[in-house]
């Protein structure tokens, strides 16, 4: 891999992370045209953890207000929304690799996330008056929690379906994206966590095929750092989005290429054998 499809791959990482269109779809179908059969361990984890990173600098306050009071209700809706995710991850295991590994999933996933875009729009528009942190219920955030889970699977968006979600109890838009990207935290760690657990092996092993994939330092950190630097730009971008705008053109976009990618799979097979 060169340094510029390094960077690539770090801008779409950072940008799609955060953006309600699936970074994980985003990635799949990138190595998918670009012929990469797996990106190498150190280089994928690196990218998770460029944009923990952007989220915990853009929301460094709430981060801190956190650490400093642990046990407010905040955290408690935050680790309750976390568990259905962890529940889902661990049951579905073998199904998730095996979505990531083929992409046969990739076309649904886009148009489950234009879906649930679609719908969260619908039922914000019904409710009157949107409710803040205090006025969140833990059955909230357990259904957002559940929705976040579902966006394990390639394609579905993690920030659209807990943004979503959301919006669809009736949250405030602008409480909607701040819960969405503080539960991005947890989500991400737990994500690098489990890329680690495979890294340390071949660390200790000292299998530097597996570590770097013939993917070289520098693109490494090329693409990280881009990951960071876009992901940061990709949080403020959609803290003032949700604010005021709809969702809807998000949901045309994954609409439209998850048909391109369904119409590919079944006809076309320009990137999908």
């Amino acid at each position: 891999m060169s340094i510029l499809q390094a960077i690539f791959l770090g801008f779409l990482q950072g940008l799609t992370e955060f953006l309600p269109v699936s970074s994980s779809g985003h990635l799949v179908l990138a190595q998918k045209i670009m012929g990469i059969s797996e990106p190498a361990l150190l280089f994928d984890t690196l990218l998770h953890m460029g944009t923990l990173v952007a989220v915990l600098i853009v929301l460094w306050k709430d981060v801190w207000a956190l650490m400093r009071r642990p046990f407010q209700r905040l955290t408690g809706l935050i680790i309750l929304g976390t568990l259905p995710t962890i529940v889902i991850a661990l049951v579905f295991k073998d199904a998730i690799e095996h979505a990531f590994t083929s992409g046969a999933f990739l076309g649904i996933g886009f148009l489950v996330t234009s879906g649930i875009l679609v719908g969260a729009e619908y039922l914000s528009s019904r409710k009157t008056a949107g409710r803040g942190e205090t006025e969140m219920k833990y059955t909230d955030a357990l259904l957002i929690g559940t929705l976040q889970g579902v966006a394990i699977f390639p394609a579905v968006s993690r920030s659209g379906s807990t943004i979503a979600g959301a919006l669809g109890v009736g949250l405030n838009r602008e409480f909607a994206a701040r819960f969405s990207f503080l539960m991005a935290i947890p989500a991400i760690l737990g994500a690098f966590v489990l890329q680690l657990k495979d890294l340390l092996p071949a660390l200790k092993a000292h299998d530097t095929e597996t570590i770097f994939g013939g993917i070289g330092l520098p693109a490494i950190i090329a693409g990280t750092v881009t990951a960071t630097v876009v992901g940061i730009f990709a949080v403020r971008f959609m803290l003032n989005l949700i604010k005021n705008k709809s969702l809807k053109g998000f949901a045309l976009y994954t609409g439209i290429l998850g048909t391109l990618v369904l119409a590919d799979q079944a006809l076309f097979h320009l990137f999908f054998k």
